[in-house]
């Protein structure tokens, strides 16, 4: 199945959520700045935030060096990327998946039971199943078709993460960084300063309606 690449657009992130059976007591918002009043002006409380950046060769080696340094943490819900173009609806899934007990879901929730159903698979083996749930891929390549940008699949150069609080700690998709929100922005503050000549970085945050 061929995933259609995705905008970073709180409306387009809610209406997949709202395809998949996700209540409307926490939404998506956009993230203006990561600092000062901006940064304060975001709802709260607010349990994700969600990061798109241009993928450089800065970027890749500064993951290459980190790669050892972060562990991963059982009570986390992660997934691998498999299908190119999903890491929107991908980081939809983290965002949700690890904060499920503050969520309502719709009876017969597409989502849920994706969740339901991986909660005990590995992340290759959740990856491999949301390959196969066309519940979910029909909803991505439906929103993601109602973007103003409609770039051409074989020059995507972004990518998007989640960071998620679990017992306190702030992750990145799986992997174990610091304490939450304003260390998230912090965070998300140092792929731009690594990246002095890009502006291209957009961010959301998923809070309580």
């Amino acid at each position: 199945m061929e995933w259609t690449p995705m905008e970073i657009n709180p409306e387009m992130l809610n209406k997949i959520m709202s395809k998949l059976g996700v209540g409307d007591s926490w939404r998506f918002v956009d993230v203006l700045g990561l600092e000062g009043e901006q940064l304060s002006a975001v709802p709260k409380p607010c349990c994700a935030l969600m990061l798109l950046f241009p993928l450089t060769q800065q970027h890749e080696s500064f993951r290459a060096q980190q790669a050892d340094k972060v562990d991963g943490g059982s009570e986390v819900y992660f997934l691998k990327q498999k299908a190119v173009n999903s890491c929107g609806t991908i980081a939809l899934l983290h965002a949700v998946a690890n904060n499920k007990d503050k969520l309502a879901f719709d009876g017969g929730s597409a989502l849920k039971k994706f969740l339901e159903e991986t909660a005990n698979m590995s992340p290759d083996d959740r990856a491999k199943h949301l390959e196969e749930n066309k519940a979910i891929y029909d909803a991505h390549n439906e929103v993601a078709m109602q973007g103003q940008c409609r770039p051409e699949a074989d020059k995507i150069n972004f990518h998007f993460i989640a960071f998620i609080n679990a017992n306190g700690n702030l992750y990145e998709c799986g992997k174990h960084v610091f304490n939450f929100f304003k260390d998230a922005a912090k965070v998300c503050r140092g792929f731009m300063e690594r990246e002095k000549d890009e502006v291209r970085f957009s961010a959301v945050a998923l809070c309580q309606n």
